[in-house]
């Protein structure tokens, strides 16, 4: 699919299913998953690489399948309800959200001590910041930047109408800055913590093999103060859960980097924990591993090299062509 095409499908979906009736939505959405899941293609096939080492060397091809499939349905549920809900009602959203240990976060925002919501890509987390912004927490977040721009637009208008302050991950001035105040204001920052996007993130230990993870949330508890508080997604029929885990301590440590890294294994083990428990819920369809980041490096390193082989020979035919010349 194309930038245009991209754009254009997005805002179809806005438009089109805050009018559809939910259950005709649900549907299609169900059916889209399953005809990925059949077709086994490139999302299916990453979303298994990352859910074969929740299951562990003893885990079988069919109980991949089976947890694939249920992980895809999850996966467009959320795409749906990313849709549907700037429809939802406030009563909607709150009967179906069960919370547990909000009550601990809250406590540390009314002492004025910020705090860093960090979320693996679980569950529906568009969902979980309208439901915090709904109990009176305004809250701010960062955003991959999305190609083309007017897409990236689109997502960055519809979170700040469910209430959030949006900040770009990339090509904008003083993200890191500005969460820095926020926290340092007493403010929440919410960002999803399970994936390096940016290529600069720390290896970790996680179901048993070396992970990537962003550092970003250790540096800044560690630079403000904050409460690093873990929060798990998941979906149990049709109530969203949403659950704040204990504060993961700054660690100690000889240097700031020694701190750093041991903060965010402190965080990946959470992580672990909450995915073992809702593992059809963790809609990771990307690289988490440092193997299959090597992986697609190579692949990378191998295209590159295979078009480079495909112009230079073209360009060889072409002046072939031009002096009468066998290439």
């Amino acid at each position: 699919m194309d930038e245009r095409t991209a754009d254009l499908a997005y805002a179809a979906g806005w438009a089109v299913l805050r009018r559809s009736p939910d259950r005709v939505g649900r549907a299609v959405f169900r059916q889209l998953a399953d005809r990925s899941w059949r077709a086994h293609d490139e999302g299916t096939r990453g979303l298994e690489r990352n859910l074969r080492r929740l299951l562990g060397p003893d885990g079988t091809d069919a109980q991949l399948r089976a947890l694939s499939k249920a992980g895809m349905r999850s996966y467009m549920r959320y795409f749906y309800e990313m849709f549907r809900l700037p429809a939802m009602d406030r009563e909607y959203v709150l009967s179906h959200t069960r919370a547990t240990g909000v009550d601990v976060l809250q406590e540390n925002l009314d002492a004025g001590r910020g705090v860093i919501a960090a979320l693996p890509h679980m569950g529906n987390w568009d969902h979980a910041g309208a439901w915090i912004t709904m109990q009176g927490a305004p809250l701010t977040t960062v955003a991959q930047r999305l190609r083309p721009e007017s897409l990236f637009r689109r997502f960055t208008a519809y979170r700040e109408s469910l209430g959030m302050e949006v900040l770009p991950l990339t090509g904008g001035s003083g993200t890191v800055g500005t969460l820095a105040r926020r926290l340092r204001e007493g403010g929440l920052v919410c960002l999803l913590a399970d994936r390096d996007i940016n290529g600069t993130g720390l290896e970790v230990d996680l179901f048993g093999e070396k992970a990537r993870m962003p550092s970003g949330p250790a540096a800044l508890a560690l630079n403000t103060g904050a409460a690093l508080m873990p929060v798990s997604l998941w979906y149990d029929g049709p109530y969203w859960n949403i659950r704040v885990h204990e504060e993961v301590p700054v660690a100690p440590g000889p240097s700031r980097a020694h701190r750093i890294h041991d903060t965010t294994q402190a965080l990946g083990k959470v992580f672990e924990g909450a995915i073992a428990e809702h593992p059809e819920d963790w809609h990771m369809l990307q690289a988490v591993f440092a193997a299959d980041h090597d992986e697609d490096r190579a692949r990378r390193r191998e295209q590159e090299y295979s078009t480079i082989v495909r112009t230079l020979e073209h360009e060889r035919a072409q002046g072939a062509e031009r002096t009468g010349r066998p290439g």
